[in-house]
């Protein structure tokens, strides 16, 4: 696909009185999708994301999903999210469709940014920001009933990757492989059962928040937030694992990958304490922790790796999730550890 082809075709769409004099891409290059930074004539900038992995019907509701969320979030959180941009009032979305090519774009005004996290957190900054996390997600919480609704559930996307290893098991791996997928699947519908699940408020959530796509004041508070690769309306702990990632001992990582021991740290259980004394969470919550990041295991690393993470990254992460993060599911977190330490029944 000509990318830069798609771009221009997308702005001709959305406004071609105004002339496009360079694109430039600032991806990460870490996933699929494509960031470009668009320069006009007048030297004015928008930022253009181009997606092509998933369904389109999914790219459209969670984008206007987060453009009401972002026009609906109240101080101190009015500005934190990067905003679409709209024509006829409706977050503008180019779909490109030729012959098996199937692409998206969508534009964003540019997002202003103060300070970056360091790559590892001192106590005081892991303090701050549980406590903002737990702000944050309270606003959200208070917004959700006038937000678009939402078709995707973790439970949709595990029936998917079920029927996907029936259907066709050998694209995932040798019949053991697929095995230990279905018995994972099972063991997360079981478990999902469980604990009162039911009780667990569905808010915004946006899953894959890593030093690098927030910014904070020099207060450490959330300023500024962009990347919406992951975004669904769920249940808040799906943000707990990679907010482990961030406050972890080890810092964040140039070359990552996904291991579940950062949750039990007692960096993350500081983290916790102070989200837990702004937005109280509950035991089974914390038990359900380990089933969060089963489903982030499965869902974003094994049944979507492929389109999401670029080939070198999805063959690195899919062989780990085989032999380490799976494993670990089970065997290496203690949810009881966690319960003890905020002094939850």
């Amino acid at each position: 696909m000509d990318f830069h082809l798609i771009i221009r075709s997308a702005w001709e769409g959305y406004d071609n009185s105004k002339i496009i004099k360079s694109i430039d891409d600032i991806s990460a290059m870490v996933s699929t999708n494509h960031v470009y930074r668009i320069t006009f004539d007048d030297d004015d900038i928008v930022i253009a994301k181009l997606s092509f992995f998933g369904k389109f019907e999914h790219f459209k509701e969670d984008h206007r999903i987060i453009q009401s969320l972002s026009n609906n979030l109240l101080y101190p959180f009015e500005n934190l999210l990067s905003k679409s941009l709209l024509k006829n009032n409706r977050v503008y979305i180019y779909r490109y469709k030729q012959g098996k090519d199937d692409a998206w774009v969508v534009f964003y005004n540019p997002t202003r940014m103060m300070e970056r996290l360091p790559r590892r957190l001192n106590d005081d900054m892991i303090r701050k920001l549980g406590s903002q996390l737990g702000k944050f997600h309270k606003a959200c919480s208070r917004v959700k009933n006038v937000l678009p609704k939402s078709s995707k559930t973790l439970r949709t996307d595990i029936y998917d990757l079920q029927r996907r290893l029936e259907k066709n098991g050998d694209d995932f791996g040798t019949p053991a492989q697929v095995e230990t997928l279905k018995h994972h699947c099972e063991q997360f519908l079981k478990n999902r059962s469980r604990y009162t699940m039911s009780s667990f408020e569905i808010i915004p959530v946006f899953i894959d928040w890593n030093i690098g796509n927030f910014s904070v004041t020099p207060d450490l508070e959330l300023y500024s937030r962009w990347d919406y690769d992951w975004f669904r309306m769920s249940y808040r702990l799906l943000d707990f694992y990679f907010f482990s990632r961030v406050v972890s001992d080890i810092g964040d990582r140039t070359v990552f990958s996904y291991v579940i021991g950062p949750m039990m740290e007692d960096r993350f259980i500081l983290f916790l304490k102070e989200y837990h004394a702004v937005n109280p969470i509950t035991a089974d919550e914390i038990r359900f922790l380990k089933e969060a990041y089963r489903f982030f295991i499965l869902n974003y690393v094994i049944k979507d790796g492929q389109y999401f993470f670029n080939e070198q990254y999805a063959k690195k992460l899919q062989a780990e999730a085989f032999d380490i993060y799976l494993p670990s599911v089970d065997r290496d977190f203690d949810a009881e550890k966690i319960i003890q330490a905020l002094e939850l029944h």
